[in-house]
């Protein structure tokens, strides 16, 4: 599944060829996704103009000229591709998946916005006007993992008391918004921390960050900036909107690297692979502590 680098790439795709225009007309292949659509959902998005593309979590959020928003999530292996127009700036917009598995279209002026996805887990949905904040997707998520809205002392305050694994505690959205099991593998090894330890442990008495988790915040903010940066990671069906692969993935320190020698060049320890909640976890058990 996409995690928050992925999805702001495609964002960052998709936000020069939609923002600030209209929505001419809206081709539905099928009723469903993951989820029925809402009712009457072509003909309330046609005609209206996409104000800005934004992103909160894994979903992105189109707010349109009438305050309503429209919603998107990928799912597993849901993509979005621009046919039509000039480029903009680089981009090129090539086709780049199977057209069986079209099934929204948007026609903006010249340019189609098209979502293909194979399995049909991801949805869209529209929210009204005001209600993002209250609605079911939003209202339990937690901190952005960027810079400004995560800190050391607002994850220790998130962390307080918590017996639960540090892994588990960082995949919660309740306590970060976005932050996935790629990223999360990451971090840690980063951060030269275990995933089996208790989140609770690395919170000062007096509720404050100390250097773990000033570390552990640096470690976080660091790789998800860089996986941005690379244009997130390419593992089995995620494409940018210009077709493109991402590249993070050939920075793995320890994600899939199981039986492999540990990056960091003072260590002698070897990449270990365990199942925490059905997740596959990778890290290092001689300097991941």
């Amino acid at each position: 599944m996409p995690e928050l680098p992925e999805v702001e790439t495609v964002r960052r795709g998709l936000a020069p060829v939609m923002e600030g225009q209209v929505i001419d007309a809206v081709h539905l292949a099928r009723a469903d996704l993951r989820f029925p659509f809402p009712a009457r959902f072509a003909a309330r998005l046609t005609g209206r103009r996409v104000e800005t593309l934004g992103r909160r979590a894994k979903y992105l959020v189109g707010t349109l000229d009438d305050g309503s928003a429209l919603v998107a999530h990928l799912g597993m292996s849901g993509a979005f591709r621009v046919e039509g127009g000039e480029p903009i700036g680089s981009m090129v917009f090539p086709r780049s998946k199977k057209a069986a598995h079209d099934h929204v279209v948007l026609t903006l002026g010249e340019r189609r916005i098209i979502y293909n996805d194979p399995r049909r887990f991801g949805f869209m949905t529209l929210v009204e006007p005001g209600g993002i904040d209250t609605h079911p997707y939003f209202a339990h998520l937690g901190m952005e993992p960027v810079a400004g809205s995560l800190t050391a002392n607002a994850l220790a305050a998130a962390l307080h008391g918590k017996v639960t694994p540090l892994k588990a505690a960082l995949l919660d959205q309740r306590v970060i918004a976005g932050l996935g099991n790629i990223y999360v593998c990451e971090a840690l090894w980063r951060a030269r921390l275990s995933p089996r330890r208790l989140a609770g442990t690395i919170v000062r008495r007096d509720g404050k960050a100390g250097a773990h988790l000033v570390r552990l915040t640096a470690a976080i903010l660091s790789v998800i900036d860089e996986a941005i940066l690379a244009g997130g990671s390419s593992l089995r069906d995620y494409v940018a909107a210009d077709g493109s692969l991402g590249r993070f993935q050939h920075n793995f320190a320890v994600y899939g690297r199981e039986e492999e020698p540990c990056a960091r060049p003072t260590c002698s320890g070897t990449v270990a692979r365990i199942v925490q909640s059905g997740r596959s976890t990778f890290f290092c058990p001689v300097c991941q502590r």
